[in-house]
């Protein structure tokens, strides 16, 4: 992994400058804790203020510093879509790894599974649970709701590496040798899906963050909580852009496309790299 690392810095320009987009993003998310006010405080600070020395992003309408509200935000967007990620990451490993090696009626089975996950429009299904639940439905279930719908193309993708590694020859080697089922996924077919599994939780983390910020310009989640999406819900609601309250919106939507853009480049690189022919093509430019 570790050279894998290496080679992508060495070789990938875009993995570099998406390295550092997403750093500068998770800087901003970290100084959330040295922030100097509470992140449901309103009116701590003067009003549409803009940007300048003392307040660098400028203040919103509601009285909120929004440099140190953006801090919030970023952190907490960034967590939902880590969450939603990990969680969608362990459902897709399982079933990639488990349907791609033991084929039959349990391929069948689970890949039957999978494809109705595909075809449920997730939007409606969300809208939904948002008027049935309403102040109910808390961060977490949101979460959890949305991995449950974001495993199951990636599942296929880690099934169809899993059936080609099935055929190889260190494969039926390991089984003679006494190896476990469980085994030979995580010691030996486990290796090859790690990189896949990095590329396709950038991209997970872009499509869920993307959601998040969509319902919650939307009102369709708890606006209390700061978030990306609910900081551009709050200055519509104050007709920032009417008011010419710019940076209300503005630096908050630099925050999420350089999130979405890091994120993408990383992915992009990795998928890229994967490629044997990608790879040879690169180290024999630079060499």
């Amino acid at each position: 992994m570790v050279v894998f690392l290496r080679d992508l810095l060495r070789y990938r320009a875009e993995f570099r400058i998406g390295l550092v987009l997403v750093a500068v993003v998770l800087l901003l998310s970290v100084l959330a804790s040295f922030s100097p006010y509470p992140p449901d405080s309103v009116y701590v600070v003067p009003p549409d203020l803009p940007p300048s020395l003392t307040y660098w992003f400028g203040t919103t309408s509601r009285g909120q510093d929004v440099f140190w509200q953006l801090s919030f935000a970023i952190r907490n967007t960034l967590l939902f879509g880590g969450t939603v990620a990990l969680v969608s990451r362990l459902v897709a490993l399982a079933v990639g790894l488990v349907s791609g090696y033991k084929g039959g009626w349990i391929d069948r089975a689970l890949m039957s599974v999978n494809d109705t996950f595909i075809v449920i429009p997730l939007l409606p299904v969300l809208v939904l649970f948002y008027f049935v639940m309403r102040d109910r439905i808390s961060w977490l279930m949101l979460a959890l709701i949305m991995a449950c719908f974001g495993w199951a193309y990636d599942a296929r993708l880690i099934r169809s590496v899993v059936m080609s590694l099935r055929q190889r020859e260190f494969t039926q080697t390991s089984l003679f040798s006494g190896m476990s089922t469980r085994q030979v996924l995580t010691d030996e077919h486990l290796p090859y899906v790690v990189p896949i599994l990095f590329s396709t939780t950038m991209n997970n983390m872009v499509w869920s963050i993307g959601l998040e910020v969509t319902l919650a310009v939307l009102g369709f989640t708890d606006i209390n909580i700061p978030t990306i999406g609910g900081m551009i819900y709050w200055a519509n609601q104050h007709t920032a852009m009417v008011a010419g309250i710019w940076w209300w919106i503005a630096f908050p939507t630099i925050a999420v496309i350089m999130a979405f853009i890091g994120l993408f480049l990383l992915a992009v690189s990795v998928n890229a790299h994967i490629d044997p022919r990608s790879r040879l093509w690169n180290v024999g430019e630079a060499s």
